[in-house]
Order: C-alpha cells, then structure tokens, then sequence
C-alpha cells in the first residue's frame, strides 16, 4: 500500500467536493463502521466505499480505483492474520468446528473474527479513498478560513498526513538496501519478519528527523509565522453535492445506531 495517501490529480465529482466535507463524512462513515454490529450494514459500507473509488476515478482515471483495489488487498492479507487470531483466541460460545477432542472453533470466535475485520475494512477505506482525492493545501486552507484554525496547527495536521507515504517510502528504500546486503525478508512466520523489521526503524527515525527539520527550516525562511486566514485569496463554496454527501454520511451512522438499538 505504498503511497497510499498521495494526492491523485483529477476533475471527478469528489474532487470538487469542499475539503472540510471529505474529511467530515470520512469520519461519519469510519463512526457508522465502529458503531455498527450488522454484517449487512457494514458490508454495505464496504460496497459504498468502493463505489466512491470508481467515482473518483474519473474519466480521466486519476488511479484511484487502482489504489482502492491495491489497499482492499493490502487489508485481505491483513484480514486473515486477524481472523485467524480471533478464532484461536476466543473460547466462548459453542464449538462448531471441532479439531481433536477438547479444541475447536467457536461461533463466538468466528463471529467476533468476521465483525473484526468487516469493520476494518469499512472504516479504514474511506479515509485514505477521501484523502486521495483532496489537495492538503486546499485542507489546511479550509480549516484556517472556515474553522479559524492557527494556521500551525493546520499545517501540523496535514504534515503528518503528507509524511505518511514518505516515511512509507523510505521504509521501502531501507528494506531494498537490506535486501542488496543479502538480507532476507521474504519468511513465513511473521514474528520473525516482524523481529528483522523493527531494528530499522532507528535508521527511518534519523531520517525522519532530517527531513521534518529541513521542512521546518523551508517553512520559516517562506514566512510561515506571517500566516493568517486572510493569506489565502481561493474561496471554497459549499455546493449540492457537498450537502447530499453529508446526508449519506449521517444516514449511514444513524442506521448504525438505530440497528444495534434494536438488536
């Protein structure tokens, strides 16, 4: 899932969605997800957030579909490790798949595994299909003019999300510098991966650090303690199709609450 929140230049309908809007029903719909104990509704959801990938592709297919596909599978793989872990850890309920004499699968496990990983599904795909489709200078922009944001804070906010996918790639970039060492990461047994991959993260922190203080020394010298709301000249309307997606948002999250209220 490399790059998963880079920014994907296009003039689709979610694109010219307001900011604010994008990251306001990406909650809602991530809240529903949590909320939410119905496998229908949450697969709904699902089905929802794949719909808004095909819709934010465009006609000029920017790749969000792509990266929609590329993330589902990311979290299948993520899935499986999460079910299984469910299904071997819980004990309650009773046992419909027996394995020897006094071990077995539990409804209770297979359950809980199968709500586990429908609502990590439902709520990790909004967010990261929204963010894909916003510029993060047209974020930080809305938050500053519209909610009277500092803009420090603004600009804090969508840093961390701009440096996700850089620190992702760096990571990449390490792990293929091991790999020419002849270090071997492609093992079976995920402790192990896990055991080989935690001792980079001290090299990824040095890097990190680099690059956070060269920003920080780019941001001063562009006069960024000089920034105010009205700094920024672009005006961001809210439109028909912001309120239609605000209403599917909350008519999503109130089906979640009125389900496990009659549940």
């Amino acid at each position: 899932m490399k790059g998963f929140l880079d920014y994907l230049p296009g003039n689709s309908v979610l694109h010219k969605m307001h900011p604010l809007i994008k990251i306001f029903v990406s909650i809602l719909i991530c809240a529903a997800a949590f909320t939410s104990s119905s496998y229908y509704l949450l697969l709904g959801i699902i089905i929802f957030n794949i719909l808004m990938g095909v819709v934010g592709d465009g006609k000029e297919h920017c790749g969000l579909l792509k990266r929609t596909a590329g993330i589902v599978k990311g979290l299948f793989k993520m899935s499986i490790f999460l079910f299984i872990l469910q299904i071997l850890v819980i004990r309650t309920g009773t046992i419909v798949v027996p394995i020897g004499t006094s071990f077995g699968f539990t409804d209770a496990g297979i359950k809980n595994g199968l709500l586990l990983v429908l609502r990590l599904t439902a709520a990790t795909l909004p967010l990261s299909i929204l963010i894909s489709v916003t510029n993060l200078n047209d974020l930080s922009n809305t938050l500053v003019k519209n909610l009277h944001l500092p803009y420090k804070y603004a600009f804090a906010f969508t840093s961390a999300i701009r440096f996700i996918p850089v620190f992702s790639s760096e990571m990449s970039g390490i792990i293929e510098s091991q790999k020419a060492h002849g270090v071997d990461f492609d093992v079976k047994n995920p402790f192990k991966k896990i055991g080989m991959i935690l001792p980079l993260c001290f090299p990824l922190l040095l890097s990190s650090v680099r690059k956070i203080d060269s920003t920080a020394t780019a941001a001063e010298l562009r006069g960024f303690y000089l920034r105010t709301a009205k700094s920024c000249s672009k005006t961001y309307k809210i439109a028909f199709r912001d309120v239609l997606f605000t209403l599917i948002g909350l008519a999503l999250l109130a089906g979640a609450i009125i389900l496990n209220i009659l549940h």
